[in-house]
């Protein structure tokens, strides 16, 4: 199925994007009014000033009968109502940018809540760029169409009736022949604007692949640049901007056509006023100003539906968008906490009941995982690369829900208590390390805002962070670089550390926490963990099997079970996979 196809919104799915968006502008309903009351104002004064010019023409007509006081007293007229015009244009701007702004913000302030509540298997199934397109690009074509519209369609309308109506106070043949050719306009514009909008949303969906593409091959450039990818990189990017080039240019095709498709018209409508106009100011049926009046009127009333038009094409790239941004906050949100869920009082027993957890319906994971662990043991979690370790930590921090069974923890199921008070009962070290764009401070106490400065350096010492961070620019308010550009990954690492031993919460979860320190700092690192542990149930994922070595408990993972558990020297004396898995990674070593 083609982008176009299986992105093109139908017409009931455009009509509910429609109304959600008015529903969206309903809280500023007060300036919706007050820019409708402007543009009135506005295009009355603009549609009088051809009246004032007919009658000042009207009193110059024929030698000697120039009433110059009645043209000055016109031409002073004219200077009120224009500058009235300017007054109204200046307020309908002010009031359609509130609108256009302020619904924009609260959609990607919208959209950001969303994130939040977010089960992790949507960010995970969803490129990180396309997300961000959807915040940004979409929210932001979506502004720059709801501004034209409020901008020129209300204008538009206004001006069109209002015409109308002025030139039937004048003459009315001479306005039927306007009434009976405009309707051709708005047929090519309707005709022209369906074409597009397909188009626009096949648009906006490539543009999000573009994206999310340049946001990979950004983060991973090191890594396309070691193995030599930049021919490959260059050729998927020239692709998907090859879709973007096509998909575009047939959009701007049919929407370029809009403008000169409705000018043909609107110059029939104005050499049609012409003549007929002509033929009755020569029978005397009209003044020389008032065919001037209809010239101007013709060129007024034509116009906006030269705008109007160029306002559906841009409306319709709008809905576009906004129906992208809709998805994002229709998607179905993580499981809601219980009705009475109550805050987590953790003692450190956790026990996993008979769990079961797949990611894919048809690809089972972990089956029938039962474990009982003691308040203050330390667990060590190993296994071959996609056993289950980290999903295991995920169930238990309720990243993701159980299928079937049950975790608890201090007895209770952590499905019935709050998701804050869980996590919060956690410190996390993780292998993929992630700092904020701000002060080295800032980060140590990410977890523990009010936290004195003695407390962070303190927690840095602790974590053998502080003679690095001392050796920075500005020290502890070094500035960050996002997601610690401007540091080592050692050093990002040894933060991270450092941000869980300012919280020191009941429970920790190390993944292969030290996997970027140095081997003498792996040392330090490891007493320093062996303190903060003590007391506290850890669970420790670890791939060199020597860091684990003075776990409470090992538990070997294959295949989402858990096939061996005992201490180190136990699992030794079995000789079964734990044991070949430590021998291979010390095979040939001297001990």
């Amino acid at each position: 199925m083609s982008a176009k196809a299986k992105n093109k919104l139908t017409p009931q799915q455009r009509k509910a994007t429609l109304n959600r968006v008015l529903h969206k502008i309903r809280p500023y309903s007060a300036f919706v009014v007050c820019s409708l009351l402007v543009a009135a104002v506005s295009v009355a004064a603009q549609l009088y000033i051809p009246i004032l010019c007919g009658d000042a023409i009207d009193k110059m007509l024929g030698k000697g009968n120039v009433d110059l006081a009645g043209v000055l007293r016109i031409a002073v007229s004219i200077l009120v109502v224009a500058a009235v015009a300017a007054l109204a244009q200046w307020l309908l701007s002010v009031c359609n940018n509130r609108i256009t702004f302020s619904v924009s913000r609260d959609l990607r302030n919208e959209a950001l809540r969303k994130i939040q509540t977010l089960p992790l298997s949507y960010l995970d199934s969803h490129p990180s760029g396309d997300i961000v397109s959807r915040m940004v690009a979409d929210v932001d074509t979506f502004a720059d169409g709801l501004l034209m519209g409020f901008t020129q369609l209300f204008s538009g309308i206004l001006t069109i009736f209002g015409t109308l109506l002025f030139m039937l106070r004048e003459n009315v043949p001479i306005t039927l022949v306007v009434v009976c050719i405009t309707p051709l306009s708005l047929v090519v514009a309707g005709f022209l604007a369906k074409r597009s909008y397909g188009y626009f949303q096949s648009q906006s969906t490539v543009r999000g692949k573009q994206t999310a593409l340049v946001n990979e091959m950004i983060e991973g450039q090191k890594v396309v640049q070691a193995f030599g990818h930049e021919a490959e990189s260059l050729a998927a990017f020239d692709e998907v901007n090859g879709q973007l080039q096509e998909v575009s240019l047939k959009a701007i095709f049919f929407s370029s056509l809009t403008n000169p498709a409705t000018r043909f018209v609107n110059n029939i409508v104005y050499a049609g006023v012409g003549l007929v106009g002509a033929l009755y100011a020569v029978r005397g049926g009209i003044t020389i100003g008032q065919l001037s009046v209809f010239l101007s009127y013709a060129n007024q009333y034509t116009k906006p539906f030269n705008e109007i038009s160029g306002v559906v094409t841009e409306l319709q790239n709008a809905l576009a968008c906004a129906a992208r941004v809709f998805e994002l906050l229709d998607a179905e949100d993580q499981v809601p906490e219980t009705e009475n869920a109550a805050a987590l009082q953790p003692d450190g027993h956790v026990q996993l009941q008979d769990v079961s957890f797949r990611y894919l319906p048809d690809r089972p994971l972990i089956e029938g995982l039962s474990l009982d662990v003691q308040p203050g043991q330390r667990i060590a979690i190993v296994g071959p690369t996609g056993c289950g370790k980290t999903t295991l930590i995920n169930l238990l921090m309720r990243f993701y829900d159980v299928n079937s069974g049950s975790i608890k923890v201090s007895g209770t199921d952590i499905r019935d208590v709050t998701r804050a008070s869980l996590r919060g009962s956690y410190g996390m070290v993780l292998q993929d390390t992630w700092l904020r764009a701000g002060t080295v401070r800032e980060n140590i106490a990410y977890g523990k805002p009010d936290a004195t400065m003695d407390e962070v350096i303190a927690a840095a010492k602790a974590a053998h962070a502080h003679s690095f961070i001392r050796r920075l620019p500005e020290g502890y308010d070094t500035v960050i670089a996002e997601d610690g550009g401007n540091i080592s990954q050692g050093q990002k690492q040894l933060l991270c550390i450092a941000r869980v031993m300012l919280c020191l919460p009941p429970m920790l979860i190390l993944d292969e926490a030290t996997s970027s320190i140095d081997t003498r700092t792996e040392v330090r690192i490891q007493k320093a963990f062996a303190r903060m542990m003590q007391g506290r149930t850890s669970f420790i994922v670890a791939h060199r099997l020597s860091t684990i070595r003075e776990a409470d408990v090992i538990l070997v993972m294959k295949d989402g079970h858990i096939v061996e558990q005992g201490n180190h020297d136990q699992l030794l004396a079995q000789g079964g996979f734990y044991a070949k898995l430590y021998n291979s990674q010390f095979e040939g070593v001297q001990t």
